[in-house]
């Protein structure tokens, strides 16, 4: 019998997750300047068509499937979702059809190829990204979703899943590693294979439209919910303790990052508040179902210090993450991630374990530690080759007259501001000079 209930709320989680990659477009697309907004915009909004197909071919098969190599991988028996029609998931009395959690996990994997636009942002060709975007999915989501989220038995009894979740035993409730740590590491190759934009650092940058930004960080507040709490797969004690946990980091590390801003450069900032609500829900991502709301206030607080700590990297490493995917999400996973050490609680979640702070000692910590750098490492290193290959053969970046004049023209024959004067508001404007009245 499938549980309407928990049904309902996977199905609404999926489509909150969705309307966070046009969020991002949005939060993206108001940091740069106003000659590069629609191109950041489709490179984002693209991943929805190719990250959907792929996942409809082969991804799900081998992000869930059943594992045959070592906990690394799944296998190809689910390609095109056969066999998932009629097929439900979960314990007894809250089971839920697989093709919602399917549809749910499509969405994670687009936000999560999409969060590598901002390292690229202002310089990145349309269609070589779209190629990189398939084989990056492939490559390096699908198995480190494999790790994490595939859970021994998933794809039915007696099934094997990946080894971060059933060997090391590490916590990641919504992806901590496979989304956020993954896709700071992820950003730094791209950034080294891609270049610097001409003219940085020397040249200021400047976002064209704040109020875009604050938009958009508001909506990825809201589709985080379904990204957090729907990860509970089900309405549950647990979804609430992560919907809670979710708003309580954000707002404790948008305080935390405008008070670095305030006694940094004397001005608490909308970009800083908005950059610091990101960074507050990154960093709760990986323990919300597994720590307390004083826990995560605290994970809160320190992410969003750290990650406005973490924007100068960027110039002492000479490395153009241009909208700072690094400081926001790479290092606000790692935060969260080894926060879990410390203040998770097996009063929260059953299924998870007792931090050092919970009377669990070192055990749970080292764990975690393991997964970020394994996530880390072989996201950095497989990246690094997907796109020196890519940018070798194909061209990954924009001419250098293209970025210079304007890649919305370049690449989509689009400017996104109709700056022309109408003929006939010319002609009455000469009125006016010539008249005084038209």
């Amino acid at each position: 019998m499938i549980d309407t209930g928990d049904t309902a709320w996977l199905l609404g989680s999926a489509a909150l997750v969705m309307l966070m990659t046009p969020g991002l477009a949005l939060f993206y697309g108001g940091m740069v300047r106003s000659r590069s907004v629609l191109n950041v915009m489709m490179l984002t909004f693209g991943c929805l068509a190719a990250v959907g197909v792929v996942w409809l071919l082969y991804g799900y098969s081998l992000a869930f499937g059943n594992d045959g190599f070592a906990g690394l991988i799944g296998d190809f028996r689910l390609a095109g979702l056969h066999g998932l029609t009629n097929t439900t998931v979960g314990p007894p009395g809250h089971q839920v059809p697989l093709l919602a959690f399917a549809g749910f996990q499509l969405m994670f994997a687009v936000i999560t190829v999409a969060l590598l636009v901002g390292a690229i942002a202002e310089r990145a060709r349309f269609w070589p990204w779209l190629l990189f975007v398939v084989v990056w999915v492939t490559l390096v989501y699908l198995p480190l979703a494999h790790w994490v989220f595939a859970f021994d038995g998933f794809a039915g009894p007696g099934s094997t899943g990946g080894w971060l979740v059933n060997k090391l035993h590490a916590l990641d409730f919504a992806g901590g590693t496979a989304v956020e740590v993954n896709s700071g590491a992820a950003a730094v190759a791209l950034a080294i294979v891609i270049g610097h934009r001409h003219g940085w650092p020397r040249q200021a940058v400047r976002p064209h439209n704040l109020p875009f930004v604050m938009f958009g960080a508001g909506l990825l507040w809201f589709g985080w919910f379904g990204f957090n709490a729907g990860s509970a797969l089900g309405a549950s004690g647990v979804a609430a303790t992560s919907f809670l946990n979710t708003t309580t980091a954000a707002a404790t590390a948008v305080v935390g990052w405008l008070l670095v801003e305030q006694f940094r450069d004397g001005k608490p900032t909308t970009l800083g508040a908005a950059s610091g609500a990101v960074a507050g829900l990154v960093g709760i991502t990986p323990g919300c179902g597994y720590v307390e709301p004083l826990g995560a206030a605290a994970i809160g607080v320190v992410a969003g210090v750290v990650c406005s700590l973490a924007i100068g990297l960027k110039y002492r490493l000479r490395l153009d993450d241009s909208l700072d995917v690094l400081a926001v999400h790479g290092i606000g996973g790692f935060t969260g991630m080894i926060l879990i050490g410390l203040f998770a609680s097996k009063g929260v979640n059953s299924a998870g374990a007792d931090g050092l702070f919970y009377g669990g000692g070192l055990d749970q910590l080292w764990r975690q530690a393991v997964a970020t750098f394994a996530a880390l490492g072989y996201s950095l290193v497989v990246t690094l080759v997907i796109a020196w290959v890519i940018h070798r053969t194909i061209g990954l970046r924009a001419a250098r007259e293209a970025e210079l004049d304007g890649i919305d023209e370049a690449e989509h024959a689009e400017s996104a501001y109709d700056l022309a004067v109408h003929p006939s508001r010319r002609s009455m404007a000469a009125g006016f000079v010539e008249g005084g009245r038209p």
